[in-house]
């Protein structure tokens, strides 16, 4: 049962934090910026991965779970299990975050990420996918892979993060987590364009699992 439990209390930790920073954001009157909520993601997913690498993969993500299951990285039993364990997490995180920030939950969500405005459904969800594929795909490269550097995983993945919220953080609030995005949703009943947040992180995540799986992976 430690893997499973890892993957819950890393993805409360991340959902705590990411979600958190979007809220904290508010409360000051944008004392954070996006700089700010870029830096929050990057360094909690980093810390999380470091934490619970050893333990479990430090997956914290459906979307990489479930890549991983399709190209043999994971058994799907085991990817299931994750993906159960890591929503868990994320509903806790967000049920914490409601009681912490009672003054600006409601109307912000629970820090759920929201199309901006006049984006449509398509574009947010082509921005979920472009970006869970580079993060996806970083994740391979620089912890998965049996080449990649040594200790630079949480770094590299953390740093991805971080760009994805400055560059579509103002498009589809770059979430690129199916859990990031599900606990919020869920304990504050928003569930607006919420297949966005499942479709595109898990089509871009398996596009770049199996890319790097059965394209970079097999001509080496």
């Amino acid at each position: 049962m430690n893997k499973y439990l890892a993957e819950g209390f890393g993805t409360f930790i991340f959902v705590l934090a990411a979600a958190g920073s979007i809220l904290a954001n508010n409360q000051t009157g944008g004392a954070l910026g996006v700089v700010g909520i870029a830096l929050v993601h990057a360094f909690a997913l980093a810390a999380v991965i470091y934490s619970i690498w050893h333990i479990s993969g430090a997956h914290v993500n459906p979307a990489i779970s479930i890549a991983q299951a399709l190209t043999g990285h994971l058994a799907p039993l085991v990817a299931l299990g994750y993906v159960v364990s890591q929503l868990i997490g994320a509903v806790t995180a967000a049920l914490l975050l409601k009681f912490l920030f009672a003054d600006v939950s409601a109307q912000l969500y629970l820090g759920d990420a929201m199309l901006g405005t006049n984006v449509s459904p398509l574009t947010g969800m082509v921005a979920e996918a472009v970006f869970t594929f580079a993060l996806s795909w970083v994740v391979y490269g620089a912890a998965v892979s049996k080449k990649a550097a040594t200790g630079f995983g949480g770094l590299a993945a953390g740093a991805m993060l971080g760009v994805a919220i400055l560059v579509i953080g103002h498009i589809s609030g770059a979430s690129l987590n199916p859990a990031r995005s599900f606990g919020p949703a869920l304990v504050s009943a928003h569930w607006d364009n919420h297949f966005i947040y499942w479709v595109g992180p898990l089509f871009g995540a398996i596009v770049a699992g199996v890319m790097q799986h059965f394209v970079v992976e097999k001509a080496k």
